[in-house]
């Protein structure tokens, strides 16, 4: 099976689509929640994501646009972002998300927005977390999102290492345990601003990243327009 592993859409239906041309034709699509927040189409997206049939888990923007009290950890930009959220999301989009579960085993795959631990908050941000986090999984892979950088986590022979990953850089799965990062198709956060995304063969065992470029001025055109806050517009040129 090929399968496309998403995260961190944000709203930005813009990467979205990019993304799903550039990937073409594959056999799932798993997502690793904050599909919505920050950016100016939350609608669009969830409707973009039921039509193609993905499945996956909530995040912490999910859970705050329908009303959660996650609201509350978040700073002024990203908590002025989902107020915007809450009022506009539709019937349809507030029911996707509210179904959407915490956590969600698939086949030899463990899917989480955060971490095991904490699947809304934590973030997975180093070897220790990741050793911790592999410990708490029947499977033989993680997945996870929420940092919005996308890596890899590696245990072999009792070790742990950590792999930066860039488009086109590809993992052997087949005898490792492993903990994979996406990173953020709608907000990437490591210095490059294209949309990212994570391919999985499990024919071939093979884990492979990919990034694509997208109109990014016509979202921030969008957010603008929306009044979204500036800030989150901005960021997306630096991939920051």
């Amino acid at each position: 099976m090929r399968i496309a592993v998403l995260s961190d859409i944000h709203s930005n239906l813009v990467a979205l689509d990019a993304i799903l041309t550039r990937i073409g034709a594959v056999d799932a699509i798993w997502h690793l929640g904050d599909v919505v927040g920050y950016g100016p189409d939350p609608d669009g997206v969830v409707a973009r994501l039921a039509t193609v049939g993905a499945v996956g888990v909530r995040g912490n923007h999910d859970a705050a646009a329908i009303g959660g009290p996650e609201i509350e950890w978040f700073n002024p930009e990203a908590r002025a972002a989902i107020e915007w959220t809450r009022d506009r999301i539709g019937h349809d989009t507030r029911d996707w998300l509210a179904a959407l579960p915490e956590r969600r085993q698939i086949d030899e795959f463990d899917l989480v927005h955060g971490s095991q631990r904490e699947p809304l908050r934590e973030y997975v941000t180093s070897l220790r977390i990741a050793r911790e986090c592999l410990a708490l999984i029947a499977t033989p892979h993680g997945l996870h999102g929420h940092t919005h950088i996308p890596l890899a986590f590696v245990e072999s022979d009792g070790g742990i290492a950590v792999t930066l990953t860039d488009d086109g850089s590809s993992l052997d799965l087949a005898g490792h345990r492993t903990f994979l990062n996406p990173g953020s198709v709608g907000q990437p956060r490591d210095g490059d601003p294209d949309a990212s995304c994570l391919l999985l063969d499990t024919d071939l065992g093979s884990a492979t990243w990919a990034r694509v470029p997208y109109d990014i001025g016509a979202v921030q055109a969008a957010m603008h327009a929306a009044k979204l806050p500036r800030r989150l517009a901005d960021r997306l040129s630096l991939g920051l």
